[in-house]
């Protein structure tokens, strides 16, 4: 176990580091706020896919990549005399001090839930924080994401079912509307009522704690596998997948099941 010391040090080595790279470097010199942006986007996807991996070094890599950001983002505002890694440090921890009163403080929180309900009403009184409910969630959030989050945030402040199972009437109320617009095929409609669908999906998969990305993405996961399992039985045989009928592509499509279950049993 590394020492506080040894970790501020950690931190220190590479500010240092980044501190000429910035002055060095022609690459780094040249970057700005924007141009930085899409890579920012990038390296957090990328840890993403080092967690759901559960691949520890790859996580290790990629936190030190996002750090790198952050403490790029820094340095650049320092540059422009708006704020530096000192000033990031301080917001954050005033912050988590104020929006943890439960702990710096006299408010009783004994479970999570209520613990996420003090948070939300927080931001909404803190100095500059946001002023209404959804203010918060970003827009550029990826859409299954977003509707995750604002399900979320309402629900805190009481708009929500009061049993799980009442929102199955509103999944079924909705895939009836697409149904009704799909069969007259207007198209502007049907992408209105299937976002209907999706969004009542995404509260369906709330209500009853299941993170819909973290489910749609185990469900990519195993599909691209089956599929790859099929596609590569396909070149076994010198066939193309253009020469296959969708019932032998089907039969093998089955065949990648049960190995997968078989592999699922050995485990």
């Amino acid at each position: 176990m590394k020492t506080r010391e040894e970790k501020i040090e950690a931190v220190g080595r590479v500010m240092d580091v980044l501190d000429r790279l910035r002055v060095e470097c022609p690459w780094d010199r040249k970057q700005t706020n924007e141009s930085l942006r899409s890579n920012t986007i990038e390296e957090v996807y990328e840890l993403a896919d080092a967690i759901i991996a559960d691949d520890n070094d790859n996580i290790r890599k990629e936190l030190g990549d996002v750090l790198l950001h952050i403490l790029f983002y820094s340095k650049i505002g320092e540059e422009k005399g708006e704020f530096d890694i000192v000033d990031v440090c301080d917001s954050l921890n005033a912050k988590l001090i104020f929006r943890h009163p439960h702990v710096f403080g006299n408010v009783v929180a004994e479970d999570s839930e209520t613990v996420v309900q003090n948070w939300e009403a927080l931001k909404l009184k803190e100095k500059g924080g946001n002023k209404t409910v959804l203010a918060g969630v970003p827009s550029s959030l990826p859409a299954l994401i977003k509707a995750f989050r604002v399900q979320e945030k309402v629900a805190h402040v009481g708009f929500d079912w009061e049993k799980p199972s009442q929102v199955w009437d509103k999944v079924r109320e909705e895939l009836s509307e697409f149904e009704s617009e799909a069969s007259v095929l207007d198209a502007d409609k049907m992408e209105e009522e299937m976002g209907d669908v999706f969004f009542a999906m995404v509260n369906a998969a709330r209500l009853y704690g299941i993170n819909p990305e973290n489910a749609l993405e185990r469900t990519n996961r195993k599909f691209i596998s089956r599929f790859n399992y099929l596609e590569s039985r396909v070149r076994e045989s010198g066939k193309s997948l253009h020469d296959m009928s969708l019932a032998e592509m089907d039969e093998l499509w089955n065949e990648a099941k049960a190995v997968e279950r078989k592999g699922e049993q050995n485990a």
